[in-house]
């Protein structure tokens, strides 16, 4: 059966599928004279269970929604924002301008991730398990921090590599082996006003020892207020990693230690000593059955943390089995079993399917 539409709608109806088919093919960068834009996100969602009592059995969550907007002004200024709305939240995830001199340097100014650890410093869209901390619902076993105790978790909490706001200078050596960044923040957070006049230090290095093989080490002293003495005090913390392989093919390890005062669990008047250390790997073997699959990893985590040595029956294990189906890219399906096994109390586990889209 054919159709026939009046010349005048006939060709407005061309010109909107022109239209549509030249969104279709446009990318997603944009350029006006020297000045580019690039946008681009992500979107993760997240089936959870939980084995807690007295919190739902199961849910449907998203876990990412970010939108990236970069711009490049010219090689040497560029900048980065990019809001997040998973999980209920409407806020401000990362927001910068950098300034690149090159290799030698770089500045960035405005909020960004505190440069201490590689798990952390891993992107969202290729870590190597769904969650870094181990997150059990309805678990809050980690003493002055909440939630399952795990390298990451103390990480976060602590606030040593959590998204905060201040200034960062960055730079490599003449071979790019070496690597240093060096930053100075507020202390209290991301979308967070300063709660005193001291700032928060962190320092890292990045050592390519060999092809594939990085090692790191990082050191931070959190500013806090002392509510006891009513000052502004310190807490120092250190930190080692090592990465073996990449997210490409084949093996992958991720490992590290970190170690410190915890300043949100007070033992008499000063803060207790936190200890933990984590392992992930993963095997990623090619499969290729495009268009559904492109790759398979199966994956392992075990991390150990205790947020006070000096207290006993505080600490635990995450154990973490889990397998990766990638489709295309960064575009694909994760399983993890979250194991929480405590030195005192019940044992817990949860788990997690998520999607991830990248765009």
């Amino acid at each position: 059966m054919n159709i026939r539409f009046p010349a005048p709608l006939a060709a407005l109806l061309a010109a909107a599928a022109s239209l549509f088919a030249a969104r279709a093919r446009a990318q997603t960068s944009v350029q006006a004279g020297a000045v580019s834009a690039t946008l681009g996100g992500r979107l993760h969602t997240q089936f959870n269970t939980t084995s807690a009592p007295a919190v739902p059995a199961s849910e449907f969550a998203i876990r990412r929604a970010r939108l990236d907007a970069k711009v490049q002004i010219n090689r040497f200024l560029s900048g980065m924002v990019q809001p997040e709305f998973g999980e209920g939240k409407v806020l401000l995830r990362v927001a910068y301008a950098k300034l690149d001199a090159g290799a030698p340097l770089s500045v960035t100014i405005g909020q960004f991730k505190r440069p201490f650890d590689r798990f952390e410093l891993t992107s969202s869209n290729d870590i190597l398990v769904i969650e870094r901390t181990g997150d059990i619902r309805g678990v809050d076993a980690c003493s002055g921090v909440g939630g399952v105790c795990s390298l990451s978790r103390l990480v976060e909490r602590l606030q040593l590599g959590a998204p905060d706001i201040g200034i960062m200078i960055e730079g490599k050596d003449r071979s790019g082996r070496l690597g240093y960044f060096l930053a100075l923040t507020n202390g209290t957070g991301a979308n967070r006003e300063d709660e005193n006049g001291s700032k928060s230090f962190t320092g890292r290095l990045a050592l390519v020892a060999a092809p594939g093989v990085e090692l790191g080490a990082g050191i931070a002293l959190h500013d806090y207020v002392d509510s006891l003495r009513g000052t502004d005090r310190y807490a120092p913390a250190w930190g080692l990693d090592l990465e073996v392989g990449n997210f490409s093919r084949g093996f992958h390890l991720q490992a590290g230690v970190v170690g410190g005062a915890n300043w949100s669990n007070f033992i008499g008047a000063d803060p207790a000593r936190f200890f933990a250390a984590q392992v992930i790997a993963t095997y990623k073997a090619a499969w290729d059955r495009p268009p559904y699959a492109e790759a398979i990893e199966p994956v392992a985590r075990v991390s150990w943390a205790d947020p006070a040595t000096a207290a006993s029956g505080d600490a635990g294990f995450v154990v973490t089995p889990g397998l990766v189906w990638y489709i295309t890219g960064r575009h694909k399906m994760a399983a993890n079993v979250d194991f929480w096994i405590p030195e005192r109390g019940e044992r817990r586990f949860g788990l997690k399917l998520q999607s991830y889209l990248s765009f």
